[in-house]
């Protein structure tokens, strides 16, 4: 793959985590459960990897903090991203231009006036421009006629009869336009006119700033005012996270959790069913503390509750409402991260991933299998390679 200014700084983030570490890439991968050939490739940008959890466990075998892990989430997704979406421009730009070799002559004129007429809605005054040059022939044999006019006659009635005649339909053809036009200025008004607005109360219906056009689509990679409005009402519905206008992990994170609990699909954009329950205020977001959670991970994993409380902690940062999008489309739910597979299993939904009291029972199920944390096996390998040697309490 070429690789692309977000992949440069994803491989260049991978390869101080890895000279931090002082180890070499055969011994990391071992620990990390990867091989070290793949890893020198991800470290020199040559590709990406499809699942983030294996640049979870390589950055925790190089003693990541939180936030390196944080930070390093979000330039793997915004490499990801980027990698398809130039995949996805290349595509279309190439199947566009045999298309665009043919249209010449006279097949390009229909299609302008179509566009014209659906667009606008004002296409009957455009046909009238190519007859203003006084040319003989072709332009008057495209002339539909008023009436039954021999060619010698109409020629000279041309240069001034119909000329006189359709300047008052000009002028109201014109007029509508203006009209038309005024009109959508005075809507665009009032929809951005809630926006300036320093009261807290719910926008009318159609009347917030993610009902504009320049908000048509917001989603992943995107910042602007349309992510910083889609931040604002989620942390109204008391959802953590920062208002800095940039649609990253974390808010690809927060908007997923959003439309689980308000019972819409999974989208990973903010589509018009997500405005309409952002707006609402109908939706709270309010989960349990990271204290409470560790708490609750160490009354239910009582054969050995520091290392289940590590995992936890490896998995989500003991955080409920925790969604971790894997590019096949899966993902993976709650404290202990329970993916779509072993939902299924387990008979749960993302809903109910998203009940902490559920997530850490169902992670407990999944655990007593045999007595050990095989399914995370990101956080258990990064676990037995601590600087201590122990998990951490």
């Amino acid at each position: 793959m070429v690789a692309s200014p977000q992949t440069d700084k994803f491989a260049a983030r991978l390869r101080m985590l890895k000279d931090r570490s002082g180890r070499g890439y055969d011994r990391l991968g071992k620990e990390a459960g990867v091989s070290g050939s793949s890893l020198h490739r991800y470290c020199s940008g040559l590709s990406v990897p499809a699942d983030y959890r294996v640049v979870h466990a390589f950055a925790k075998v190089c003693g990541a903090s939180a936030e390196e892990l944080r930070e390093l989430h979000r330039l793997w997704a915004l490499a990801d991203t980027d990698r398809d979406g130039t995949a996805a421009a290349v595509t279309p730009q190439a199947q566009t231009q045999p298309e665009a070799a043919p249209g010449h002559g006279p097949e390009a004129e229909p299609e302008t006036g179509a566009a014209v007429e659906a667009g606008a809605g004002e296409g009957a005054a455009e046909p009238d421009e190519p007859d203003e040059p006084d040319e003989p022939g072709g332009a008057v044999a495209a002339e539909p006629g008023p009436g039954d006019v021999t060619p010698v006659d109409r020629t000279p009635e041309r240069a001034a009869g119909p000329r006189r005649s359709r300047l008052p339909e000009r002028l109201s053809s014109r007029s509508a336009i203006l009209a038309a036009v005024a009109a959508v200025v005075l809507v665009a008004g009032f929809v951005w006119l809630p926006v300036g607005s320093s009261s807290g109360d719910a926008p009318s219906a159609r009347g917030g700033l993610l009902y504009s056009p320049a908000c048509r689509t917001v989603s992943m990679g995107q910042h602007d005012e349309c992510v910083r409005e889609v931040q604002t009402l989620l942390t109204r519905a008391n959802g953590s996270l920062a208002v800095d206008g940039d649609f990253g992990p974390e808010t690809l994170r927060r908007v997923t959790a959003f439309q689980v609990l308000a019972g819409l699909p999974a989208t990973n954009v903010v589509d018009d069913a997500t405005k309409k329950a952002l707006y609402a205020h109908r939706v709270s977001m309010t989960t349990w503390s990271p204290a409470k959670v560790a708490q609750r991970v160490r009354e239910v994993f009582a054969e050995d509750p520091g290392t289940a409380v590590a995992v936890a902690r490896c998995a989500s940062f003991l955080d409920p409402l925790y969604v971790l999008p894997n590019t096949n489309g899966s993902r993976n739910w709650g404290v202990f991260q329970i993916s779509d597979t072993r939902l299924r299993d387990l008979h749960g939904t993302p809903l109910r991933a998203f009940d902490p009291d559920w997530n850490i029972r169902a992670a407990h199920r999944l655990w007593s299998v045999r007595h050990d944390f095989h399914d995370w096996p990101s956080c258990e390998a990064a676990l037995k390679n601590t600087p201590s040697g122990t998990p951490r309490r």
